[in-house]
């Protein structure tokens, strides 16, 4: 059960405003099936549910017109935030090819339900969810006044986010090499009020990710290692249909990086 990323994540937008219907009993067959094989290349375990709102008294109020939620949890643990990041947008992408909407919450769900649903335990953190649902034909008047002020469409240039074996050069995607779609496609990734804090420094074969870090943590974790969690599902969802072989590793380079940029994880190339 495949879906073309590079075909989606260009497509893939938030939905906020939604048209009441239910899933169809195929579309829920589909998803429930995606999530039950659904893995990422940290190994930290997830655990996603398809939930009723009314059934579980969820809400949001950013949110018009959903029935069903999809929430998931993950223990604490190193690299737990990038693993659920890399999970959760991988499967709204696959949702998005299903015609269904989804956007991430954190701040504007009434977390002790979702939290109860999910029998959330002491060691475990439920980071977002998003509601499941078909979009409306027409946003909400809140829907687009949201969109407006997180200008939501927009994105930082390439060349501000990347570099070329270092932080003191920028990397132009025409310069990119193998890798040039997949760090488009981390690009365009969402996050948290459309911050983007992921960083990276091609250098041959690798690719260093780094989280330019702005916001303090919360007892949810990490916020922002989440958004990098889903930059890097874009970009190795992308360089695996591109064909370019090889995978992750935890060895910092020890770059001299600006900051408040830390390192994150590299990816390897094969040789």
């Amino acid at each position: 059960m495949t879906f073309s990323a590079k075909e989606w994540i260009p497509r893939r937008r938030s939905v906020r405003t939604f048209d009441g219907r239910p899933l169809t009993e195929e579309d829920r067959r589909q998803l429930e099936a995606f999530l039950s094989a659904l893995s990422d290349p940290f190994g930290v375990p997830v655990s996603f549910r398809l939930l009723n709102a009314k059934e579980h008294g969820l809400t949001s109020p950013v949110i018009v017109g959903a029935e069903e939620y999809l929430a998931a949890k993950v223990r604490r643990a190193p690299h737990c935030e990038i693993s659920f990041g890399y999970r959760f947008e991988t499967a709204c992408l696959f949702a998005c090819s299903r015609g269904i909407g989804t956007v991430m919450l954190a701040a504007s769900l009434s977390r002790a339900a979702f939290e109860r649903a999910m029998d959330v335990q002491s060691d475990e953190v439920l980071p977002l969810a998003s509601p499941v649902g078909y979009p409306a034909d027409k946003r909400s008047v809140r829907e687009n006044l949201m969109r407006r002020a997180l200008r939501a469409d927009d994105r930082r240039p390439f060349e501000t986010l990347f570099f070329a074996g270092s932080f003191e050069k920028e990397l132009r995607r025409e310069d990119a090499g193998v890798f040039a779609d997949a760090l488009e496609a981390a690009r365009l990734a969402p996050s948290a009020a459309n911050g983007q804090p992921w960083r990276a420094v091609a250098d041959g074969d690798l690719v260093h990710f780094y989280e330019a870090k702005s916001m303090k943590d919360s007892p949810l974790g990490d916020v922002q290692l989440l958004d990098a969690g889903i930059a890097l599902s874009h970009f190795d969802l992308v360089r695996a249909e591109d064909g370019v072989a090889g995978g992750f590793l935890f060895a910092d380079p020890q770059l001299d990086a600006p900051e408040n940029v830390r390192y994150v994880v590299s990816f390897q190339k094969a040789r």
